[in-house]
């Protein structure tokens, strides 16, 4: 999959969707199927940082999208430059530097400084035709990213469902204390990106994809005050996994909330409970 910068020439005939795109949920997929009917690659235009966490990072958005099917991405830093460029410049950077023969966005979409940019100014460009597609709704809401941020503070996992690849945790494993495999529970080790949004802290069953294949997991996200440690890292356990991760990029996929962060007396204690969650992961998540 191709990715270029926002402003970058990108002159190969596309179908270009339009949005946020902090990942992939059921709306977006409804522009993706009509970009997919025009028999172009599908380009789409993807805004990476601002104010509040995301869903997804940079990296995991292009394993979304590459997922998807998707030819190529075009990057955009919401930065102050971005942020104050009026909607006029917005549309005709997109028009002078992709050639985008069929456009596709949602009929809310707006951009540009004050978000003033409607569909209706972007069918002043006369070289694309513009498809401006209602929302998709589920549970009388309109599906957005905002709407699924919320859902997952809240710890609704169920907003998995409305992503095309579910929810996840991408990152690469890092060497840790090691105290999981004394008690027979070794763990591997995340560091979230801070822009990463999570789910509240807490202990999750879920399944974790690695190079060397897919695991039933528990997932333990926050501070381990069993061990006096306040700092926020996620631990994953692998049922059934016996190897070496160090360095390998994992993806981690939390289904079911467990039980929330608890300072345990002993180790013991603490394993005796690791058990229980096993328990329950292998009855199913």
């Amino acid at each position: 999959m191709l990715t270029f910068a926002f402003g970058e020439q990108f002159q190969i005939p596309c179908a270009l969707l339009l949005g946020g795109f902090d990942g992939l949920h059921i709306g977006h997929l409804s522009l993706l199927a009509e970009a997919k009917k025009t028999g172009l690659p599908v380009v789409i235009l993807t805004l990476l940082g601002g104010k509040g966490k995301q869903l997804f990072t940079r990296e995991e958005r292009r394993y979304v999208f590459e997922k998807a099917g998707i030819f190529a991405v075009c990057e955009a830093e919401l930065d102050d430059a971005l942020r104050e460029m009026p909607a006029e410049a917005f549309a005709d950077k997109i028009f002078s530097t992709i050639a985008a023969k069929a456009v596709f966005c949602g009929e809310d979409f707006r951009f540009g400084k004050g978000a003033l940019g409607t569909p209706e100014l972007l069918k002043r460009d006369k070289t694309s035709q513009i498809f401006a597609l209602p929302p998709v709704n589920s549970d009388g809401k309109k599906v957005s990213a905002s709407l699924l941020k919320e859902l997952l503070a809240r710890g609704e996992l169920r907003m998995a469902r409305a992503l095309s690849c579910g929810y996840f945790l991408q990152g690469a494993v890092e060497h840790g204390r090691e105290v999981g495999r004394t008690y027979g529970f070794p763990t591997l080790n995340l560091t979230p990106p801070s822009e990463k949004l999570l789910p509240p802290d807490g202990v999750f069953g879920g399944t974790c994809e690695t190079p060397q294949g897919t695991f039933a997991c528990i997932l333990h996200i926050g501070p381990r005050p069993t061990f006096g440690i306040e700092e926020k890292k996620v631990e994953v356990y692998l049922d059934g996994f016996s190897g070496n991760l160090y360095g390998a990029t994992v993806r981690v996929y939390p289904k079911a909330f467990f039980r929330g962060v608890e300072k345990f007396p002993s180790k013991e204690a603490l394993q005796r409970q690791l058990e229980e969650d096993i328990k329950r992961l292998r009855r199913g998540v």
